[in-house]
């Protein structure tokens, strides 16, 4: 069944549409007469214009020209069997792509009109003088306006959802009611069926034991799948903002069991989302208590000298500073560096560091910066916002105006399963990365009782960027070859932050790039780069094993007298809900 707008006549409301237009463009002509040269002026400098009046006369005079000579083309071909060329959507944008949005004329009206308004509001961003950051700013809080206020976001002006209502009586909309009801409670927005998955039985299955826990993490040691393992162990340390079981969704899809396959002696640190009693842990908590700790029991239970150590997104951010801790305090322990999606340099840090500025930062200390949590759904709505039509008004479409129940989507329910993190700690990351770039600056910051430089660490680095990820810009992460490891090797793999990183062998899905010519330029040096297909897993573990030493007879258990077995992998931590 076709949706029809609200009952009227068509041919004089279109009539009325186009004289509406005549009328604006005549009052607009009209205040240019008038005006003697006023500006929007800038509150810091007032002798300064952000938007000079001429450049804001040219914009509303195009928009207003344009919207014109649409409503003058939906008149004709809904009339005279014309046709009109509107505003084309953007490459990948699902929110119109039902027919009614084409094919009849009131709802294309209200298409092209927010698209047209859209397109006038990126425009005069554009062209605001300002400096550059404040103009990433200006473009990102525009582009969340012009999200939230799509007409596909309201029930009355959303073709699919009146249908659907019309075809189910009502139900859709007494089933969506029903749902924002559940995610009022919740405090959050669902995207995915909870109860498809549960950690333990579909996730994070790769058989193991916690063989270590103090009040900030557990320790896993998983059980060899070979009958020989190499020498050199693994370290897994996963960002402390998520659920390290990413790197663990389930079998065929989990790097963890990969490594483990591929004859690695693999352990992983599972975070221990925030609590009361661990809201005063810092920086230096996560360090002494994560890595630096785990990188002395690996090497006790496996007698190695040395261990791999790999880091993903803030999880590499840790691991470096732990790196040249362990550097400043001379000590040889670690054997290779592996980031992945990782940032040491905070120059750029796209439109996530857009939300991070002074007045957010000290807020943050004055309330929670010597004892508290950040809720892990503040974290997780942050993220969101960085996709807002993607990882918010989908779901708030579908969900709350359709009734729809989510898919079974296991990345879906890892994102939507959140860590909270304690404020001092918290406090600490985001001042001296975000905002001020520290880390980066040898000897600008004290960790763990030592001035801590990163180019002190002098072990072979492996590093993979995202080409489209918007956490970690592929460029950022590109430049950490020159802070820190030596004998750097880079790829560059397809896909976002995620998708990037998670590319199982065996599906033979998206590619990554190869160039072992690290220049300084990193669009040069893609330039140059070889587009390989596949995943780029076996690269890394062949990059691994020529940095390991040899190999040896499987353990038959895991710990040792000092650090027995506690509890099957996945372990109590992981499963702790911070929602």
């Amino acid at each position: 069944m076709a949706s029809t707008p609200p009952s009227v006549d068509a041919q004089g409301y279109f009539e009325n549409l186009m004289r509406a237009g005549q009328d604006a463009m005549k009052q607009f002509d009209d205040a240019l007469a008038l005006a003697a040269g006023v500006g929007t002026k800038d509150p810091v400098s007032p002798g300064r214009q952000l938007f000079p009046f001429a450049m804001i006369a040219d914009l509303q005079r195009d928009y207003f020209k344009q919207l014109y000579q649409f409503w003058n083309s939906v008149f004709l071909r809904s009339f005279a069997g014309g046709a009109h060329s509107g505003v084309a959507l953007a490459q990948g944008d699902k929110r119109f792509k039902d027919a009614s949005w084409r094919e009849q004329p009131y709802y294309d009206l209200l298409k092209q009109t927010y698209l047209l308004g859209s397109r006038q509001l990126h425009e005069f961003v554009d062209k605001a003088q300002v400096d550059d950051k404040t103009k990433l700013q200006l473009r990102f809080y525009a582009r969340q306006f012009i999200d939230a206020m799509s007409p596909s976001n309201f029930p009355a002006t959303n073709p699919e959802v009146i249908r659907m209502a019309i075809e189910t009586r009502s139900a859709s909309l007494t089933d969506g009611m029903k749902n924002l009801i559940d995610d009022l409670h919740k405090g959050r927005i669902t995207r995915v069926d909870e109860s498809a998955f549960e950690v333990g039985r579909n996730l994070a299955t790769t058989p193991g034991s916690v063989i270590f826990e103090n009040e900030l993490i557990q320790l896993i040691q998983y059980v060899p799948q070979t009958s020989d393992v190499e020498k050199t162990p693994l370290l897994i340390v996963p960002p402390c903002i998520n659920k390290y079981y990413l790197l663990d969704l389930g079998a065929g899809n989990s790097l963890v069991e990969y490594a483990v396959a591929q004859g690695h002696h693999v352990f992983l640190i599972s975070w221990r989302s925030a609590v009361p009693e661990t809201g005063h842990l810092r920086w230096d908590d996560y360090l002494e208590m994560g890595p630096l700790r785990a990188v002395d029991i690996v090497l006790e239970i496996t007698g190695a000298e040395r261990t791999h150590a790999l880091g993903f997104c803030v999880g590499g951010t840790i691991l470096s500073c732990a790196a040249a801790v362990l550097a400043a305090r001379q000590q040889d322990k670690l054997a290779t560096l592996t980031l992945l999606t990782t940032m040491l340099d905070f120059s750029d840090t796209g439109e996530i560091g857009l939300l991070i500025d002074q007045g957010s930062v000290a807020l943050r200390e004055a309330t929670i910066g010597t004892g508290g949590i950040l809720p892990g759904k503040e974290l997780a709505f942050t993220f969101g916002t960085l996709r807002a039509n993607d990882l918010i008004w989908r779901y708030v479409v579908d969900s709350y105006l359709k009734g729809a129940t989510p898919d079974a989507f296991d990345l879906l329910y890892w994102d939507s399963d959140s860590v909270s993190l304690p404020g001092p700690m918290y406090c600490w990351y985001t001042r001296n990365t975000y905002l001020e770039n520290n880390i980066k600056q040898p000897g600008k910051t004290t960790q763990c009782g030592v001035p801590v430089d990163l180019s002190k660490v002098k072990v072979p680095l492996f590093v993979l960027a995202s080409r489209e990820d918007h956490i970690v810009p592929w460029k950022s992460a590109y430049g950490s070859k020159d802070l820190i490891g030596k004998e750097a090797r880079f790829v560059l793999a397809a896909s976002g932050h995620v998708a990037g990183v998670i590319n199982p062998p065996a599906r033979n899905k998206r590619s990554h790039w190869l160039n072992d010519n690290l220049v300084s330029d990193p669009n040069i040096w893609l330039e140059q780069a070889e587009e390989k297909s596949g995943s780029w897993w076996p690269d890394w573990d062949a990059w691994m094993k020529r940095h390991s030493s040899g190999r040896c007879l499987a353990p038959t258990e895991q710990g040792n007298a000092q650090y027995p077995a506690i509890e099957p992998a996945p372990g109590r931590y992981v499963k702790q809900k911070s929602n």
